[in-house]
């Protein structure tokens, strides 16, 4: 798989070199949506979009030092928390625009892995999942092996990286034998599978939220994309990605 982390503008040639395209910052397990989504907006009328994709501790560290941007979409609440203390988003415009879940992908010829405690099988030595210190689907995963308390027998076995689709990349290479991501990236995934999506009383709560950075130069019409994220075709398109779109 390609791992694309960076910057992506989109509608640029649709909507004419005139239209200075919003900058939005999102988390990089949104980039097949977004992506998606910029597209519906530029044949809707919109102007282009360009993203800046990346880990959420990432991006909300790029805002907190003035990095310039029109739109911040979190993986996390803590990472928007981040932000928003550092005076780098209008809190006014905050909004829950996503929910997701986690998943374990592996490698095919790993044996079934149908729960978290195969995990600790024969077949399964390496694990990778997002930096728990840093990333938000670390910290999920770790609020998850905590909750049915099996993050200390998992330990040895962990593999933390950089972002999300870092962990998807160490399956489908072969450093890592299974990865704890969200359901959204499985669907991405080409050389491994879905062994089972994590759900239950140990399950994390998975937020997205959205807001419009402090700084921007184009309030209005940051506020009008993620007002498009929010409505009836940005929501089909985030199902379409196996994201959970929140209600206004």
């Amino acid at each position: 798989m390609i791992l694309r982390v960076g910057v992506l503008l989109v509608g640029m040639v649709l909507s004419g070199p005139a239209d200075e395209p919003l900058t939005v910052c999102a988390a990089v397990s949104l980039t097949e949506s977004l992506e998606a989504a910029a597209k519906a907006y530029v044949i809707a009328g919109g102007g282009p979009v360009r993203f800046n994709l990346a880990g959420s501790n990432v991006l909300a560290r790029q805002l907190a030092n003035g990095a310039p941007a029109d739109l911040f979409i979190s993986a996390d609440e803590a990472q928007m928390d981040v932000a928003s203390e550092a005076g780098a988003i209008d809190r006014a415009t905050r909004v829950d625009l996503l929910a997701n879940r986690l998943a374990v992908i592996a490698r095919p010829d790993r044996g079934e892995i149908r729960d978290v405690r195969t995990l600790l099988g024969p077949d399964v030595r390496r694990v990778a999942i997002g930096d728990p210190a840093a990333v938000p689907a670390g910290a999920y995963a770790r609020q998850y092996l905590q909750a049915v308390g099996q993050w200390d027998a998992l330990q040895s076995r962990l593999v933390p990286v950089g972002n999300v689709r870092a962990a998807v990349a160490a399956v489908e290479n072969g450093s890592a034998d299974a990865a704890i991501v969200y359901e959204t990236d499985a669907t991405i995934a080409r050389r491994a599978v879905l062994a089972f999506v994590v759900a239950g009383a140990g399950a994390p709560r998975i937020l997205y939220p959205a807001a419009v950075v402090a700084g921007s130069r184009q309030r209005e019409a940051a506020a009008r994309f993620l007002q498009f994220l929010r409505g009836p075709q940005g929501a089909e398109i985030f199902r379409r990605y196996k994201f959970s779109p929140l209600a206004h």
